[in-house]
């Protein structure tokens, strides 16, 4: 048995709310915590920037409904990525992240989450490689300073899709403040990758855990990394969750959704949905969850 905190994705609530509404329907619908997202749109890139008052704002929300996030989603690497050949690209990355550890200092945030892209939209090359590896590095030491912790996910991309390529990269940035965030569902989609042998490998990694379901890449099918029903792709969420608690993995799960993204017709009766579906799960696997205080 273990005891964990249970979370819901940003994304997958409505998104005509207000942050407090957001807070208390995050309880209502039995979660511990809400997973905060800066993605490479313009409305969300724009938090980085956020001023004083509207931080302090964010914070009294998250007080009057007894909240918190865990972790902050950084995804806007996408847009602007560490390993870009391009000089000035790679400075905006670099003061994004500065700017996204101190908008987690000012927020209660211990974890940001590190998109494992070299580059998303230009061509990966050698030097793509080595920029990210330098750039990552310097993201590390501006984490180190603040004592936020650094977590690359494991991705959608065969740059970084396993635990063990994180681990790599770890040989190469020897620091306690970059961890794993391992995704099961891009775990479980790349064919080559043994899921289990992975977290027994390197569990001591583990900072977090995204659930979500994928199907899985062939030959011929890209694989699907967003969107998938749970129960409905290839992720064996008992046999892994089982295999977690052997392991005295004692982090939080996310529930990774976009149904208030995607403008679905009634996000909040799928995110019940899914949270009866890992309710069920964690019930027969030994997973306690950490009770949730309205």
């Amino acid at each position: 048995m273990t005891t964990n905190a249970v979370g819901i994705y940003e994304k997958a609530l409505p998104q005509d709310l207000s942050w407090e509404e957001k807070f208390n329907l995050t309880h209502e619908l039995g979660f511990n915590f809400l997973e905060f997202s800066i993605d490479e749109s313009d409305e969300r890139l724009a938090r980085l920037d956020w001023t004083a008052q509207q931080r302090e704002d964010f914070r009294n929300a998250m007080w009057r409904t007894h909240s918190r996030i865990n972790t902050l989603m950084l995804s806007g690497h996408r847009r602007y990525p560490l390993g870009s050949k391009d000089p000035a690209v790679r400075k905006q990355s670099l003061e994004m992240m500065q700017k996204a550890i101190d908008l987690a200092v000012d927020l209660g945030i211990r974890n940001i989450q590190l998109a494992g892209y070299d580059v998303f939209y230009e061509d990966k090359t050698m030097e793509s490689r080595e920029m990210f590896v330098e750039d990552l590095a310097k993201c590390v030491s501006m984490a180190a300073k603040k004592m936020v912790m650094l977590s690359i996910e494991t991705m959608d991309d065969p740059f970084i899709n396993s635990l063990t390529k994180i681990a790599h990269y770890k040989t190469q940035i020897k620091s306690p403040w970059l961890q794993a965030y391992p995704d099961l569902g891009n775990l479980s989609a790349w064919p080559e990758n043994d899921v289990p042998a992975q977290f027994e490998d390197d569990i001591d990694t583990v900072a977090a855990v995204h659930l979500k379901d994928t199907r899985a890449v062939t030959p011929t099918f890209k694989g699907q990394f967003k969107n998938v029903p749970f129960g409905e792709g290839c992720v064996d969420f008992e046999g892994l969750l089982r295999m977690l608690v052997r392991l005295q993995y004692n982090g939080s799960y996310t529930i990774e959704m976009w149904t208030g993204d995607n403008q679905d017709a009634d996000p909040v009766s799928e995110i019940k949905a899914a949270k009866a579906y890992f309710d069920a799960l964690f019930n027969k696997v030994g997973i306690q969850q950490e009770e949730v205080i309205k």
